[in-house]
């Protein structure tokens, strides 16, 4: 029995086993993905921007009323009067919506950096553009994964949870300084901060995911990725 169970054994040992230890094909996914729903009612959602604009109107001279009472003029007193007489007049509590802005806030700040717990430590494949954090002539290794172009220095950046930053394992030649990319990689969840040299200075931007060891590659096709853009209120 012997002699013929060793040379079985060396057999099987020389065949790579391809059972739980093998390595999962990457997991595409979207942006939407790496949200997680935060269920509350906002009342700020039902303003239109107008009403908005005579909110913060009200908030900043209230505000100034406060701290320097002596800069807010007559003007500025008048043009509060008229947007909480505009207001009243539509319905829209006001104290209301100042009591509840903090709380608000707060939750609206759980939302933006809420991640998906499901997707730590997985192998995924998404696409966005590169925003690099750092170039070596027209090649860049590590960037921001954003969802929509100009995020970040044209416009407000994205929630946390809509940030991913990335070390790419070798340097990918970049045309523009929002470039379509693929990654694909182990995806952590956490707390990233990163600073953006811009022309202008430097930011702090924070990212709620990392890909460390990311292979990137162009994207390819007719059109971009599509960009996803959070609602603004």
């Amino acid at each position: 029995m012997t002699r013929y169970f060793l040379p079985l054994l060396s057999i099987c040992l020389s065949v790579p086993f391809v059972g739980a230890f093998a390595e999962t094909s990457a997991k595409e996914v979207t942006w939407n993905d790496l949200t997680v729903k935060v269920e509350f009612e906002d009342p700020f959602e039902a303003l239109s921007q107008e009403q908005l604009m005579s909110l913060g109107i009200v908030a900043r001279v209230k505000a100034l009323q406060e701290r320097k009472p002596a800069s807010v003029s007559e003007g500025m007193v008048k043009e509060m009067e008229e947007s909480l007489a505009e207001l009243a007049e539509q319905g829209v509590d006001v104290e209301g919506l100042f009591a509840k802005r903090e709380e608000i806030k707060q939750l609206r700040m759980k939302r933006a950096t809420a991640t998906n717990e499901t997707l730590n430590d997985k192998k995924i494949r998404m696409a966005g553009y590169a925003l690099a954090l750092e170039f070596d002539g027209k090649k860049v290794r590590e960037f921001l994964l954003v969802p929509w172009v100009g995020a970040c220095i044209h416009t407000p950046p994205p929630p946390p949870n809509q940030i991913v930053h990335v070390v790419a394992t070798e340097a990918v030649e970049v045309s523009s300084r929002f470039e379509p990319v693929w990654i694909e990689g182990l995806l952590s969840s956490g707390a990233f901060s990163k600073k953006l040299y811009l022309v202008d200075g430097a930011s702090d931007i924070d990212a709620g995911y990392s890909m460390p060891q990311a292979v990137v590659s162009k994207y390819k096709g007719k059109s971009a990725p599509p960009e996803v853009r959070p609602a603004q209120h």
